[in-house]
């Protein structure tokens, strides 16, 4: 395994010397800025409680990325299994998109929680400060938000606080660094249709997702490369998710889709003798006339691809490919 230090080893050279525009230049940009070495980021918890060992963690790879980690006041706190009140974590959230001094915002765990403050964010402020927003998991919430209201790309990649290896470093490197247009490598398992297909890449979290419909938070979804991962999903919840979207409309809608990993999805108990959830796949995804992959390395996994939500990609099933159109990043 790639240590956060061996990993970033590589890249400084490379890094430090990019030009890259000024934080001042970029607000009143429609992309948000790259990321520079020594840039201040900020590290908040939209969602679930935090321990001193995760703020340890997080603290400890941001620094490795050679970036500077500035707390939310509230990352501490806790309200029940939340990271403190709704309005306590909208209000760190606030305070980072408005923070001339940090580039970019890390979400430092998931868990659950961050739809409950999306009615408590400044989307104005958002707007006027476009800025990265890195995390998955719950995150996939306000990564949906932003690409609503706020219209620029974010970074669908692990939480501050999560293992970050080899591939996760590069595609976040390459991404928000270096403002590539990288072609990243699915590593598929499965091809369900095969094809090419172009458009705005949104998704994330199955089970986010699918609770998020009805309630207007949700960007156009017509003609997106949609991607999806979940974990502790039975197939048959996999299979009533899917079937929400399905009935909503998204699935037909879908330039491509890219199915990531269900970690620990099989059956339990009395379902054991019931289908597994590449069946729920093939059923549902396998007729639709887009391309479909399913086992991509996205998702509660180790080595996960940080992936440009929100951008405009090129899905190409027989490269086993997602390539970036344009930069995400000023």
């Amino acid at each position: 395994m790639t240590t956060r230090r061996g990993a970033l080893g590589g890249m400084t050279a490379s890094l430090a010397a990019l030009a890259i525009p000024s934080l001042a230049s970029a607000r009143t940009a429609t992309l948000a800025p790259r990321l520079r070495l020594g840039d201040t980021v900020a590290l908040v918890a939209p969602a679930s409680a935090v321990s001193e060992r995760q703020l340890f963690n997080a603290e400890f790879t941001v620094s490795g990325m050679g970036l500077v980690p500035k707390f939310g006041a509230h990352v501490g706190q806790r309200f029940g299994y939340l990271a403190g009140t709704d309005d306590q974590r909208a209000s760190d959230l606030n305070a980072a998109f408005e923070d001339e001094t940090v580039r970019a915002i890390f979400a430092i765990r998931g868990g659950y929680g961050a739809a409950r403050i999306l009615p408590l964010i400044d989307w104005q402020a958002v707007r006027r400060n476009p800025k990265l927003l890195i995390g998955y998991s719950d995150t996939t919430a306000l990564h949906l938000a932003v690409a609503r209201e706020g219209g620029f790309p974010t970074l669908h990649a692990p939480n501050a606080a999560s293992r970050w290896e080899k591939d996760s470093w590069e595609s976040l490197w390459r991404l928000a660094f270096t403002g590539e247009t990288p072609s990243l490598k699915l590593d598929a398992s499965r091809v369900l249709i095969a094809g090419i297909g172009e458009g705005r890449l949104l998704g994330g979290n199955l089970t986010i997702l699918s609770t998020l419909m009805g309630s207007g938070r949700l960007p156009d979804m017509t003609g997106a490369i949609l991607f999806l991962e979940d974990i502790n999903e039975e197939p048959y919840r996999v299979d009533r998710m899917l079937q929400q979207l399905k009935l909503a409309g998204i699935l037909d809608a879908a330039a491509g889709i890219i199915v990531g990993n269900c970690t620990r999805c099989d059956a339990q108990g009395e379902n054991q003798e019931t289908f597994a959830v590449d069946d729920v796949y093939g059923q549902l995804l396998g007729s639709l006339g887009c391309p479909v992959v399913t086992g991509a390395n996205i998702g509660h996994i180790s080595n996960q691809l940080a992936l440009p939500h929100g951008a405009r990609v090129r899905f190409d099933t027989a490269a086993d490919t997602l390539t970036l159109l344009a930069p995400m990043v000023e």
